[in-house]
């Protein structure tokens, strides 16, 4: 079984490494692209990530989290990263986000290994294929060679996705950015590891609606009291609740189920059920019969690296930091 198990991740790997190269041939990033300049760059990176994370498992979501919110503002070119007042970090829909200090440490191990070779923005990218790979996903073929931007502004960050969007809103910001419905369901499957905060989701259990028991009647009564039970209406709005009931902390499909079964706890990740045109993808996703499924995990790093080249710097554009929170 075990032998069974192995060949089958080695399949996928060769394959998700085929569709990234074929997807990225014209983007100015390639597979490989530090193999001579900083060949450890994948290892070093690899083995902070794998540090910082067996000491705080958390670290896994928040990485993938941050390359997201990066790449949908000024493109992937950790812009994310700036410190100062008023840069993307500062924006509301930031201040939650974490991990910035494995980057750094995996900067600071790069810059001894290869002095001004490797971006933030690449490290970051790594960084977020090795948080699935630690939470039991499947690995995909990282193309590299972004540079770093140089503008980081708060307001740039409004038009991230957020918990409240409709789907036909959530469709037009990733079309904006070249990512299908397929990708947004597939991208939005990344909430399968990870929290968020009772002050995103508790107006879905109060007073939402004026009928019932004034609950979002897309949420199943059950799961209501639950949710009820961790998230008082007067509670600590800062109390982290589980994106993926029952597997939190694993790379899996299981949070389309409780999509399914009336189980999302965000707003706009509970739509994506319930609007026809996401519904088929979350369908295919779990194998319902008589659809064509799809494999998460491979859909996955396939969706991850069109995102990844989104509005990319390469070449000359941009630059490459000496510090991931400045600016050289």
């Amino acid at each position: 079984m075990e032998v069974s198990c192995f060949s089958q991740n080695v399949l996928l790997v060769t394959l998700l490494l085929a569709i990234a190269v074929s997807l990225v041939e014209s983007q100015g990033t390639r597979v490989g692209f530090y193999s001579t300049s900083c060949p450890r760059v994948e290892s070093i990176v690899r083995s902070t990530v794998q540090s910082h994370f067996r000491s705080d498992p958390t670290i896994a979501p928040g990485l993938l989290r941050m390359h997201f919110h990066d790449c949908f503002v000024h493109g992937c070119d950790a812009s994310i990263l700036i410190d100062g007042p008023g840069t993307e970090k500062t924006a509301p829909p930031n201040l939650l986000l974490r991990g910035y200090e494995v980057i750094d440490d995996a900067k600071t191990q790069l810059e001894a290994a290869c002095p001004g070779v490797v971006s933030c923005a690449d490290i970051l990218a790594l960084a977020a294929r090795d948080s699935v790979v630690l939470t039991s996903g499947a690995s995909w073929a990282v193309p590299t060679g972004r540079r770093d931007g140089t503008v980081s502004q708060a307001s740039d960050a409004a038009n991230l996705p957020g918990f409240r969007d409709s789907v036909d809103v959530q469709k037009q910001k990733f079309a904006a950015k070249g990512l299908n419905t397929q990708d947004l369901v597939t991208l939005v499957g990344g909430h399968t590891i990870g929290t968020t905060a009772c002050q995103f989701f508790r107006y879905r259990l109060y007073n939402f609606t004026t009928t019932g028991n004034g609950a979002d009647p897309s949420i199943t009564a059950a799961f209501v009291s639950q949710l009820q039970a961790l998230c008082p209406q007067n509670g600590d709005g800062s109390r982290r609740i589980g994106l993926d009931t029952g597997s939190v902390n694993r790379f899996d499909n299981s949070f389309f189920a409780n999509l399914r079964d009336g189980k999302g706890i965000l707003e706009s990740d509970q739509r994506l059920w319930t609007d026809a045109s996401t519904k088929t993808f979350v369908q295919r996703f779990l194998g319902i019969r008589g659809l064509l499924g799809l494999t998460f995990n491979i859909e996955f790093g396939r969706s991850m690296v069109k995102m990844s080249n989104i509005e990319v710097k390469t070449g000359t554009v941009g630059e490459i930091r000496k510090v991931c929170s400045k600016v050289n």
